[in-house]
């Protein structure tokens, strides 16, 4: 046992590598997060196929996921930092959560909204409907008291606390009610060619994207073709120079550094120079991190066994939640031989 607060979160295998908003957005957050916090991190695979996906290459981006974490400072004996297939509680107790889950909530998911008016009705898969009530599972598993996730999920969140409420109130004190925790601070970081949207893995191009596992030599030249603006003076103006703005975003994060700091370190000068500056720092961070994800990715055997060391260590954890929430609705035990 131990007295840290239980946190919760995860993160899908959904390419081959993650991006810097991914990095900024999740990974730096985890890494405090873990060193206060009794903390559970999952590669959520589950969440990955309820849209198609290629079985070896979900396979691999799993692995290449996990070795990222792993590299970009989580660590797997301070952390519990597994596969959600691995657990297979997780399916388990999703299960019952839909049994709770009204039809007309589900639906009023925003992102499932979304997806539906885009795609159309016939393209989206039960899954993906149920994708929240997945979600719910994974937190509610492990008490998870805290949830560190973008607002983009705060719904979802939501929709836990809703369930967790739920389950209690018709079957008895069973789930801990999580709280989300959205870092009001986190910086929101946008495409280097498009500094109106989001940096986002998904993006039809890929050439204002910073991956992580990227070439320094490829992040330095996106970086130097990052779209600014005619005006000159490196200001921080979201509205009227959202291309420096994001720049300068980008670079307080990752030197740990203010706004007005870089302001006035470049005040006249060119953004040529804004740029260099910001493509060193990237690639001096990200560099390191490269190398160590492809040390790990080298010996999957052993970080194979990691991941397994850790679903063992989840599992224990989320297997006697969904023991007391099957005996909550009255599923008959299976008799020990």
């Amino acid at each position: 046992m131990t007295d840290k607060t239980r946190l919760y979160s995860g993160m899908q295998p959904s390419a081959e590598s993650l991006q810097l908003g991914n990095y900024i957005g999740a990974l730096l957050n985890w890494k405090k997060l873990q060193e206060a916090n009794d903390a559970f991190f999952s590669i959520v695979d589950l969440h990955a196929i309820t849209v198609a996906q290629d079985p070896a290459l979900l396979r691999s981006n799993t692995r290449r996921t996990a070795a990222q974490y792993i590299a970009a400072g989580i660590d797997p004996s301070a952390s519990t930092l597994y596969v959600q297939s691995h657990v297979p509680a997780h399916a388990e107790l999703a299960w019952l959560l839909n049994t709770i889950t009204g039809f007309g909530e589900a639906s009023r998911m925003t992102q499932f909204k979304d997806k539906s008016l885009r795609h159309g009705s016939d393209s989206v898969t039960v899954g993906l409907f149920a994708y929240p009530v997945l979600m719910a599972a994974d937190i509610l598993l492990y008490d998870a008291k805290i949830v560190p996730v973008g607002e983009d999920q705060r719904q979802h969140v939501e929709l836990t606390r809703d369930l967790a409420a739920r389950f209690n109130s018709r079957f008895g004190e069973t789930f801990v009610i999580p709280e989300a925790d959205i870092v009001k601070e986190t910086a929101k970081i946008y495409d280097l060619q498009n500094p109106t949207s989001k940096m986002s893995k998904s993006a039809e191009s890929h050439a204002g994207v910073i991956w992580v596992l990227d070439e320094p030599s490829v992040t330095a030249k996106k970086i130097m073709r990052a779209v600014t603006d005619a005006d000159g003076g490196v200001v921080f103006d979201r509205e009227n120079k959202p291309g420096v703005a994001n720049l300068l975003t980008i670079y307080s994060v990752m030197a740990n550094r203010s706004i007005s700091s870089l302001e006035d370190e470049y005040a006249g000068r060119g953004y040529g120079d804004l740029k260099k500056g910001l493509a060193e720092v990237v690639t001096g961070t990200f560099g390191p991190i490269r190398e160590r994800v492809l040390e790990l990715l080298a010996d999957p055997a052993e970080l194979d066994r990691l991941l397994a060391q850790n679903a063992d260590r989840a599992a224990e954890v989320a297997n006697v939640t969904l023991a007391k929430a099957y005996d909550r609705v009255g599923l008959l035990p299976r008799p020990r031989r």
